[in-house]
């Protein structure tokens, strides 16, 4: 069987991991009823839409051509680098400089991954987000 477009291909095929594992971990609280929902309820819930969504994207991506085969690119090494490692600071920050220190750190670094990066747009989006 061949792939016909490769980002839909792989992306359904994180969604059906991701709804597996949320289904999976659901398994060990009460689920409840549908009039009285415990914590199983909503994650449970979420796995199984998931996992069928991304059965359903992945079956497109086998059956449906698209133009060019849709191939995935080159990996975006900096924003994830930039997002994980401003998000561990943040946390790293937070119980000892505090949130008014810590969240405008964490929102500049997170702005300066991305490939439009303004200082004045990070800082005005720091301060109203702070605030």
């Amino acid at each position: 069987m061949k792939i016909k477009s490769q980002r839909d291909f792989w992306s359904g095929l994180m969604f059906i991991a991701v709804g597996v594992g949320l289904a999976l971990g659901a398994r060990d609280y009460s689920f409840g009823s549908s009039a009285r929902p415990g914590p199983a309820y909503f994650p449970f819930g979420l796995g199984v839409l998931l996992a069928i969504l991304g059965s359903i994207v992945t079956f497109k991506a086998l059956t449906i051509a698209s133009a060019g085969g849709d191939k995935i690119g080159a990996f975006a090494w900096r924003p994830l680098v930039f997002i994980v490692g401003s998000v561990a600071l943040f946390g790293f920050m937070l119980p000892r400089l505090g949130m008014f220190v810590s969240l405008p750190v964490l929102i500049i670094l997170c702005s300066s991954a991305g490939d439009e990066f303004s200082w004045v747009a990070a800082l005005v989006s720091a301060v109203v987000l702070t605030a």
